[in-house]
């Protein structure tokens, strides 16, 4: 059943894939669904620092309504696309639709719709969280993760209708929205950054739980949303986005005052606190992309296989040696300005000590070399299952045309 639908959104009548090859314009309805997820990405990170700033306050926060305008862009335009399809569609237009309950759309539409639904389920669910267990421990609370991954369900289908434009273009042509599919997939990589945020900050940076989870997570995206692109340079420039999202925020929000509404007020602050500075994952981004032109992809397994090998070893020693070097200078007197604003990302709740220029958990040549080489076999292994499991998704994502 699962292999009949995967390859049910991979091909398509040849008659509709000529007549989408001739026309060469991205319908708007991809740029609409794509605003959507700008607006969530924009609105995540505004609402972080809402928090860390100010606390908890209304519903009705300018972040919060960010976040919702973009469920509300993307699940609204694919249910309008999903009805028109299927009541005003022509025969060669629901061919190259995925039938669901009756109903035909797009599938980068299904995905969006399934994740408006998942967010406006988590909002009643998180207002009740509150009022029941008081303020947020942990960003990941149960209705944020419910919110979490509708929000990224979609941004993906944002993903999806502009991959499905691209792929139904030749291969030598300039394929329609080719540029946006990287701003999307640069948008995703952000928002799993966001995920992992709370075991991210430079004070981790010499962890192992650190590193691990980043090889669990930045492969997949970083050579999975590669493989389906049509740039050589995918994967640089997708953690180029990623990075740009978290810098642009970083340098705009402490521009606007704000003050805690709650207390017990440790740190006193008078600005919007951002995030901490965005991981190097350019640097990872732009080893994979020359792997992927020196040894190729979708061309054997044995070539997948020596290419996910390649690509996991590469991430564990660029990646562990750019953020090992980076995070030491990130926590020296020398990174507290207006450019790496070390300074400025700890919140109002924070008793802000010593303890801020110091590494936490961090790996030590005390540990013994024994427990150092388990470390890097287990990080070098959640490296390897990433990109095998990227690859796979790339591979299929390739193929959609549905």
């Amino acid at each position: 059943m699962q292999a009949e639908f995967l390859a049910s959104v991979t091909a398509i009548p040849a008659t509709t894939a000529d007549t989408r090859a001739a026309s060469r314009a991205l319908p708007w309805h991809c740029k609409v669904v794509l605003l959507g997820a700008v607006s969530i990405i924009i609105g995540i990170l505004w609402d972080i620092s809402w928090h860390r700033t100010i606390g908890r306050d209304t519903f009705w926060t300018p972040a919060h309504l960010a976040i919702h305008l973009g469920g509300f862009l993307g699940g609204l335009t694919s249910g309008w696309l999903v009805l028109r399809t299927t009541f005003g569609g022509t025969p060669a237009e629901k061919g190259a639709a995925v039938r669901l309950w009756g109903l035909h759309g797009p599938l980068g539409a299904w995905v969006s719709i399934w994740g408006a639904i998942a967010m406006l389920t988590s909002a009643p669910f998180d207002d009740w969280w509150h009022n029941a267990y008081g303020l947020d421990v942990k960003i990941l609370s149960p209705p944020h993760m419910v919110l979490a991954v509708g929000m990224w369900a979609i941004v993906l289908g944002a993903l999806l209708l502009i991959l499905r434009e691209q792929n139904l273009a030749p291969v030598a042509s300039e394929a329609p929205g080719r540029r946006l599919y990287l701003l999307a997939a640069g948008i995703l990589l952000a928002m799993g950054a966001t995920v992992l945020i709370e075991e991210s900050w430079p004070n981790h940076q010499h962890s192992a739980l650190f590193y691990k989870l980043s090889a669990l997570t930045y492969p997949a995206y970083l050579l999975g949303f590669a493989r389906a692109s049509r740039f050589r340079w995918a994967a640089t420039i997708m953690g180029a986005i990623y990075m740009g999202i978290f810098l642009a925020m970083l340098w705009i929000l402490p521009l606007f005052p704000g003050e805690p509404k709650l207390g017990p007020v440790y740190n006193r602050v008078d600005h919007f606190v951002p995030l901490a500075f965005p991981l190097l994952l350019v640097a990872p981004g732009f080893v994979i992309d020359c792997l992927r032109h020196r040894i190729g992809e979708g061309q054997g397994w044995r070539r997948d296989l020596f290419l996910i090998g390649s690509v996991a070893l590469a991430f564990v020693v660029v990646f562990g040696l750019a953020q090992w070097m980076f995070s030491s200078f990130m926590l020296t007197e020398y990174a507290e300005n207006w450019f790496f604003a070390a300074d400025r990302h700890w919140a109002y709740s924070e008793n802000v000590g010593e303890w801020r220029n110091r590494f936490w958990q961090p790996l030590t040549w005390e540990m013994g070399w024994a427990v150092l080489v388990r470390h890097a076999a287990v990080t070098l292994g959640l490296a390897g299952f990433s990109a095998w499991i990227g690859l796979c998704l790339g591979n299929w994502m390739a193929r959609v045309k549905r």
